[in-house]
Formats: structure tokens, sequence, C-alpha cells
């Protein structure tokens, strides 16, 4: 029996920034429930997450029109608009490649960036956006040590993505009902069997 994982809030040996975040079967919330999370920020404050596989019922066009904006390029209008999480539902977040720098840009890793102003939809607009791109109503949010709490607990598989090319894959190019299960297939692991008290190895 492999030794149990401690986790430390304290200890930023362990980080999960960048990595991926899958919820056990056993998840009943209705917002995390089959979810697949990117970690956008971990640090000894907390932990920031998007939710990459719950679209809403919303396309860019409709966000366009809310914002009173006008948008002639088609396809961005039928780009499909997410529920990244629960926390400022209100406030709109673009994971996009390349990290094209804008008035709040985070970048994430090598050619992946988070921005929350509101630039990064007028560019999209006039068809100057950055090519990938990912568009999301709220985030993930937990208070420092709750994310190591709930993984002790067994509430999250997690995924390190060190290719960003899977990680690019994940985001911006697998169709939203496929992400569970590519992201478990990288584990190695089937959701279907998987047991609602496995153990966190």
């Amino acid at each position: 029996m492999s030794e149990q994982l401690t986790l430390d809030a304290n200890d930023m040996r362990f980080n999960l920034t960048g990595q991926i975040l899958i919820a056990m079967p056993a998840m009943e919330d209705p917002y995390f429930s089959k979810s697949v999370i990117l970690v956008c920020n971990h640090d000894h404050d907390g932990a920031m997450g998007m939710i990459l596989n719950h679209p809403l019922q919303l396309n860019v066009g409709d966000l366009f029109e809310q914002l009173d904006m006008a948008c002639e390029t088609d396809y961005q209008q039928e780009r499909l608009v997410h529920f990244g999480g629960p926390v400022q539902v209100e406030r709109g977040f673009v994971l996009h490649s390349p990290a094209t720098e804008f008035n709040t840009t985070m970048e994430l890793s090598e050619g992946l960036a988070m921005t929350s102003s509101k630039d990064i939809l007028e560019a999209a607009a006039r068809d100057e956006a950055p090519q990938d791109m990912f568009i999301a109503l709220g985030y993930t949010g937990w208070s420092a040590g709750q994310l190591e709490e709930e993984i002790q607990a067994n509430a999250w598989l997690t995924l390190p993505l060190e290719d960003n090319q899977q990680l690019h894959k994940l985001i911006f190019k697998l169709p939203n009902d496929d992400k569970l299960s590519w992201a478990m297939q990288q584990l190695g692991v089937d959701f279907a069997t998987l047991s609602e008290v496995a153990g966190h190895a």
C-alpha cells in the first residue's frame, strides 16, 4: 500500500497551477458534477479555476447583443459561452492562445493566457482576436487550503498535462461532451467504472 499523500497548504511544492481537476463520481454538487477544471492559479491564498466542459445556452452573438457590441463575423458569434464556475457569474473570462496581451491578461503557460477585460471581445468583434478562445462567465474559487482538503477527501482527481499541445487540445479543440472521457483516458481510468470511494493515488 502506498503511503498516504498529505497535503499542506503551506507547502507550495504541491502546486496545481496549470493542472486539470476531474470531479470524482461522488461529486453531487450540480455546479461541479462531471466537471473538468483548469487550475489557473494556486498559491498560499487559495486557488482559481475554470470549468471546461459546461456550456451555457448562450453563444457569443448573444453575449455581444447583451453588451451592445456589433459583430459581423459569423464564426465568432457562433462560439459557445461556458459556465466557468459559480463565482462572479456576471463577469467574463477568456482563455486564449496565443497569449496576446490585453488590459487584464495573465499568462498561464507557454502560449496560453486568460483575459478578463472587455477589449478581447472587442478584438473578436473586429476579427482580430487570438485564434483559439474559450469564453466563460464566472470562475471557480477555493479559499486557502480548501482545494488541498477536497483532494484529500477524494473529491477530485488531478491530471498534469505538461504537453502544451494536449492542454490546448482539451481546452480549445475537443467537443465539450468528450472532454471528461478524454481526460480520464490520460489517467488510464474509465469514469464509468470508477468507484465512488476510490482512493487517490
